[in-house]
């Protein structure tokens, strides 16, 4: 059977690189779990774009909340963060055997190459995995809005939210259990009802231009293949 999507954004947090039982860190054991996810669907011809939160090493918007940084610096450390995190993936991949581009809205030259749609989508065409850091580029946005934006440039057929729950809840199903889990939401649920899996700016982009999420738990082995090759996992948003 082949897959359902040819080209896909999948989207981490950075809390996917944590050492196990920590607070902040890369663990390239982690990271080597991930890949070991992406190995098969890159094998069976899918091609991949990924974009990872700084979580495990720096939220600027909790120090910016905090007072002890002004947003724009915040951010902007944020961004850089999210670039120590694409580099770590890049080794994972790198040790797999999996080539990997690394691409970031900023010029760091001499560190990685910096983001361009064409020199994109070649590498995509050759079977590299392309991890786009840096997020936007831009204070204010977050990296799950760098993902909406980098799917719809790569022209990807879906974005993959990997979570460490298995789809969109009413609430926290830690902290609730009465907790409702969806299997599907359009994405005005998603914004009416303030779900929280992605932010709003996030959402409508996806929304204006119909490009689809899938909401699921990256942790479980096998489930992204499974998301996919078309399986029924996780939530699904769209029109």
């Amino acid at each position: 059977m082949p897959p359902k999507y040819h080209r896909i954004l999948l989207k981490l947090s950075g809390e996917a690189l944590l050492p196990e039982g920590a607070a902040s860190g890369i663990c390239m054991k982690s990271a080597s779990h991930i890949v070991a996810e992406i190995k098969p669907i890159v094998d069976a011809g899918v091609q991949v774009g990924l974009v990872i939160g700084a979580g495990n090493i720096y939220r600027g918007a909790t120090a910016s909340a905090a007072g002890a940084i002004d947003q724009v610096q915040a951010d902007t450390m944020g961004m850089l963060a999210t670039v120590m995190n694409s580099l770590g993936l890049q080794s994972a991949f790198d040790s797999a055997g999996m080539p990997a581009s690394v691409m970031t809205s900023r010029n760091l030259e001499g560190v990685a190459e910096r983001f361009d749609r064409r020199r994109a989508l070649n590498h995509l065409s050759k079977g590299r995995v392309v991890v786009f850091g840096g997020g936007t580029g831009n204070p204010f946005f977050s990296t799950d809005t760098a993902a909406s934006l980098r799917a719809l440039e790569i022209g990807a057929d879906v974005l993959l939210k990997a979570t460490k729950v298995d789809g969109i809840y009413s609430a926290d199903p830690v902290k609730d259990k009465n907790a409702k889990r969806y299997d599907t939401l359009t994405y005005l649920d998603v914004l009416g009802k303030d779900l929280k899996v992605m932010d709003a700016t996030a959402i409508s982009m996806c929304m204006g231009h119909n490009l689809p999420i899938v909401v699921f738990d990256v942790f479980k082995e096998g489930n992204l293949e499974k998301v996919v090759m078309g399986a029924n996992l996780g939530t699904v948003v769209n029109g």
